[in-house]
């Protein structure tokens, strides 16, 4: 059976009164029925630097699971780095390595990374494309070995607000990094992100790009290259933050009766459907009717 989580940022970002106390957030999301948490790594919610010893980790995960959850995936904070306008990305691969410690302390198996630095300092610093594919694939390829020292796999979020969000450069950036020897590198395949990247051609650089089929298209593209899940829907638009507008189930234009069969045949290696409400205003008030709508499609496709 399919395991639902949903995504802790949801209820920092955006929110009239942010949940900034953890164990509240755990506590509610358990009453609810979810079956994990997703942790995003940063201030005020548990990250590297609030919990540095292994004994305050051991604490928080004993925490978590004594409410009858688990981590589905760690996004880790590394947008204050620099993956792809420099030369050396050092920073950038110490802070990702402090965060997959972090991330195995927890018992947590999946990172969530993506390319850090916003499409629009692209133009900025009028960088090459090429050169910045190749920086963020040898990044990438640091990671995945890394994270692969440790156990952990990664997911790589592609989305309209960082660069390589072309469908073809999607693919491309996924087989290079595995090319190099890295299987527990791949797609964080966020319905939303995919419309918005594969149907809309939103925030794109030079000339545009889609696949017919849309968002099916490019995950059956991404067969097999498919780390992680993130379930929510898309009304087409781009929020005040330059990047898809997560929309609740119902609220926008995804066809999840189509996308099912191809979602459950993509290989993900794990359980795990996390429900990813980042920038909605009052998360609260569609969290318990987000978990209905994915429970519907558990019971219909996934039992």
């Amino acid at each position: 059976m399919k395991k639902l989580s949903i995504g802790s940022w949801a209820y920092l970002f955006n929110q009239d009164q942010p949940t900034n106390d953890f164990h509240t957030l755990v506590h509610k999301l358990m009453h609810l029925g979810y079956q994990g948490i997703e942790l995003g790594g940063f201030a005020p919610h548990p990250n590297p630097e609030s919990h540095d010893t292994k004994e305050k980790r051991q604490k928080l995960r004993k925490m978590v699971v004594d409410h009858r959850l688990d981590f589905s995936a760690l996004a880790a904070d590394l947008w204050s780095q620099k993956l792809w306008s420099v030369d050396d990305a050092s920073p950038f691969l110490a802070a990702f390595e402090k965060n997959v410690i972090f991330a195995e302390d927890l018992g947590i198996k999946t990172i969530r990374v993506d390319t850090v630095e916003p499409i629009t300092r692209v133009k900025e610093i009028g960088i090459e494309p090429r050169l910045l594919f190749d920086r963020c694939v040898a990044g990438f390829d640091r990671c995945a070995k890394i994270a692969a020292n440790h156990g952990v796999t990664i997911c790589w979020e592609f989305e309209p607000g960082f660069p390589i969000n072309k469908p073809s450069e999607i693919i491309a950036l996924i087989d290079a990094v595995r090319g190099l020897g890295n299987p527990n590198f791949g797609a964080l395949y966020d319905t939303c992100h995919a419309h918005m990247c594969a149907a809309v051609g939103a925030n794109q650089i030079g000339e545009k790009e889609t696949l017919p089929g849309g968002a099916l298209e490019l995950l059956q593209k991404l067969n097999g290259k498919i780390t992680h899940l993130h379930f929510i829907d898309s009304d087409g638009t781009l929020n005040n933050h330059n990047t898809s507008t997560h929309a609740p189930f119902g609220q926008g234009v995804l066809n999840f009766d189509q996308l099912m069969p191809e979602l459950l045949a993509c290989g993900v290696p794990n359980d795990w459907w996390c429900v990813d409400l980042c920038f909605w205003p009052d998360a609260w008030a569609v969290t318990a009717d987000s978990k209905r709508f994915l429970d519907k499609l558990r019971h219909k496709y996934a039992v």
